[in-house]
């Protein structure tokens, strides 16, 4: 210790054994450079190395600060992702924006009631819009609320309007207090198509659809042509 010239207390030194014990078995060449102790600081307390891998390649790919992977962590983000997406991580495939959508959608609310409108429920969401678009992942930004679209002589209403700059796309959010029903499907595609023809511009890839409703089916994914259009059940934290 003197020779460095550095004091090092027993939990520094316990954290640097940590340290060695989690990644011992990790090439030095494939460590993520880029990241500072604080990173692997916030890492050390998780037991399960691809979840630990998980957040660190989120905060190197993604340019996270050590607050942002804080709060990752504390949303439990990758133990809400599907088993699908964590064989991608593990085995390094490309991932889509749905595979890193997390279920259920955690939304904050102060008093729990039975009855629960589509629209009580969208201002529960813009009343707390940070946390929604952080729940929803990296690169969600606020567009608007009951966007208004008129198709053919009727108008019509997308409750949230958002955009994904990591994607390059426009999303639309449709919110739901019932199980996820095969018109809903139909809805939201016509709102999505309208976005396409209306809005996107060339340089901009297809918009997609994610379904926030109270029960998901899966059935109706499953045999949904559209692989743009995402479910997510929601939950009230």
């Amino acid at each position: 210790m003197k020779k460095l010239r550095k004091k090092y207390n027993e939990r520094t030194l316990r954290r640097i054994r940590q340290f060695y014990d989690v990644f011992e078995k990790e090439k030095w060449s494939t460590m993520w450079a880029k990241l500072c102790w604080s990173h692997y600081r916030e890492v050390l307390s998780l037991n399960n190395i691809n979840e630990i891998r998980y957040y660190l390649n989120e905060c190197e790919n993604k340019n996270l600060t050590q607050r942002q992977l804080h709060e990752l962590i504390r949303q439990n983000t990758y133990n809400r992702l599907d088993e699908k997406t964590k064989e991608k991580i593990i085995n390094n495939e490309q991932l889509k924006i749905d595979d890193l959508i997390p279920n259920p959608i955690i939304i904050k609310r102060e008093s729990i009631d039975d009855k629960l409108s589509e629209y009580a429920l969208r201002q529960l969401i813009l009343n707390n819009i940070d946390l929604f678009l952080k729940q929803l992942g990296i690169g969600f930004s606020y567009i608007g609320s009951e966007y208004k679209i008129r198709v053919g002589n009727v108008y019509n209403y997308i409750d949230i309007l958002l955009f994904n700059y990591e994607y390059n796309c426009f999303v639309v959010i449709e919110l739901k207090v019932t199980e996820l029903k095969k018109e809903h499907i139909g809805q939201i595609q016509v709102y999505m198509n309208y976005i396409d023809d209306n809005l996107k511009s060339i340089n901009q890839n297809k918009t997609i659809g994610i379904i926030i409703c109270k029960e998901d089916n899966e059935y109706i994914i499953k045999y949904c042509s559209d692989e743009r259009i995402i479910a997510r059940r929601y939950e009230f934290k």
